[in-house]
């Protein structure tokens, strides 16, 4: 028989997970809803100081993910009997409101509830805004991680892991994987590991190393370490790299947001697999992995609208040579001893004349029409 069991857990920001998916765009609060402190001296129509939140938020699995939660798992436990498939850490006094056909089965911690989902029908879970009386004790991690760029320029960089182990008696043990984009080229001869407490780096802090280089364009580089820190210390994870430069044609259409580098997974080690590597005892979190945040990594990024300008300004000055070049070769030159002498004289009395002449024939003509309607008229009239 194998029985394997999977947690996921995630850190939600419930006023920004509420926000409407069509439109996620954050605004502020509508005056009517804010809560004001009336206790300032202060306070009028408008100018208004925020009280802080005595209760907390409301939501739902449909609110937060966008839908409910369709089905149950299919496993069953020893008895045959369905298994608990959701779990929330609560207190028992605060109010949680389930779909109907959902079994609660509260803890005897007084901390947490489990329900054992219908089969058919979708399952919802809604918890209203309520004041907090208890707050569910929060366990200490076994081990706090950030990672972060260091240094300037589109050159080189670096980059900066810190990791603190908050246990006052237990050193902690743990393997730091990384894999970076091929155009991350990280150097090992400036890798330190150094506690916050110490002036110089310490290389015995790091136990075993394995490292696999990249190849362009084909795939990343590889760095995994196994690391560890000992109790209430802060380990500072040191290095360099440098920034390769890429085709124009790798380059995405948002170009200047920068590149997506993958976050770093840290393995916990267990007490017994840190004494089988010859590291000591571990903080007994064996099984437990964390990812570290992602990062952007600027890159040298050319003008994409050098090009346009290019052909602009070429094709300016393909059409100016073009046009002047056209005008040489169809233009006929001729010299001004070569051109006859025109009577301006003449030509104005020609011109002038003629126009006369036209003038003067459609007023005979209209005229004679006129006597001709006139001679007819009376004709009639005799008749």
């Amino acid at each position: 028989m194998v029985e394997m069991e999977q947690t996921v857990d995630m850190v939600l920001d419930i006023e920004r997970s509420k926000r409407p998916r069509a439109n996620p765009i954050p605004r502020p609060i509508p005056s009517e809803e804010l809560i004001c402190d009336t206790s300032k001296h202060y306070p009028s129509s408008e100018a208004c100081f925020p009280m802080d939140m005595t209760a907390a938020q409301s939501w739902t699995l449909s609110e937060i993910f966008g839908r409910p939660i369709k089905g149950s798992c299919l496993a069953t436990d020893l008895h045959g009997s369905p298994t608990e498939s959701v779990c929330i850490k609560i207190p028992n006094d605060q109010d949680v409101f389930v779909s109907q056909d959902s079994i609660e089965n509260k803890k005897s911690t007084g901390n947490s509830r489990c329900y054992i989902l219908p089969t058919s029908e979708p399952f919802e879970m809604s918890l209203p805004q309520q004041a907090l009386q208890t707050i569910a004790p929060l366990p200490s991690p076994p081990l706090y991680a950030s990672r972060s760029f260091t240094g300037h320029g589109q050159q080189k960089g670096g980059v900066q892991s810190l990791l603190t182990n908050p246990s006052p008696t237990t050193p902690i043990s743990f393997v730091y994987f990384e894999t970076l984009p091929w155009f991350m080229k990280p150097y090992l001869h400036n890798l330190n590991a150094q506690l916050l407490q110490s002036s110089s780096p310490d290389p015995h802090l790091i136990d075993s190393i394995y490292y696999r280089p990249a190849l362009d364009r084909e795939r990343g580089t590889q760095l995994e370490l196994r690391i560890t820190v000992p109790p209430a210390s802060t380990l500072r994870l040191t290095y360099d790299f440098d920034k390769a430069i890429l085709r124009y044609t790798e380059y995405p259409p948002d170009a200047n947001r920068g590149f997506d580098v993958a976050p770093a997974i840290i393995r916990l080690l267990s007490p017994e697999e840190a004494v089988d590597a010859g590291v000591g005892a571990g903080a007994g979190a064996g099984g437990v992995y964390l990812r570290i945040t992602s990062l952007l990594l600027p890159l040298p990024t050319p003008d994409f609208s050098m090009p346009y300008n290019v052909i602009i300004l070429t094709s300016t000055v393909m059409a100016l040579a073009f046009g002047m070049i056209f005008n040489l070769l169809v233009r006929r030159f001729v010299g001004a001893d070569e051109v006859p002498k025109w009577e301006v004289a003449k030509l104005i009395r020609a011109r002038v004349g003629n126009r006369l002449a036209r003038k003067l024939t459609e007023f005979r003509e209209k005229f004679q029409k006129r006597e001709r309607r006139g001679k007819e008229e009376k004709e009639k009239k005799v008749q």
